[in-house]
């Protein structure tokens, strides 16, 4: 078969609100994470740097702040963001009903 399927809210969470959908998916290089968070919710500062993974961020609802080395990137909806491997990142939001999907691949 050509393609998997999956609904991320039928894969287990690994952290509160955050779906992980490499495996249920079948993925060899992708990673891709749903992330549904309200007003407050802060992930921890980390890269990619040492699987050459760079990552993409696109905010579908609420609000978001994506600080890479150092520099806060504010997010609406419909924005997205590439990040390079080897760049800090850490997020937060900042309204409730949040929801995001991130990839990233080498």
């Amino acid at each position: 078969m050509g393609y998997d399927t999956t609904a991320y809210d039928d894969v287990e969470p690994r952290a509160p609100g955050m779906y992980f959908l490499r495996e249920a998916l079948d993925c060899e290089n992708l990673g891709v994470t749903v992330v549904e968070a309200d007003d407050g919710w802060e992930g921890m500062e980390h890269d990619h740097a040492d699987a050459d993974h760079e990552e993409v961020y696109v905010l579908l609802h609420g609000a978001a702040t994506l600080t890479v080395d150092g520099d806060p990137v504010e997010l609406g909806p419909g924005d997205a963001v590439r990040v390079d491997a080897g760049s800090t990142r850490d997020l937060t939001f900042s309204a409730d009903g949040s929801r995001m999907v991130i990839a990233g691949a080498p």
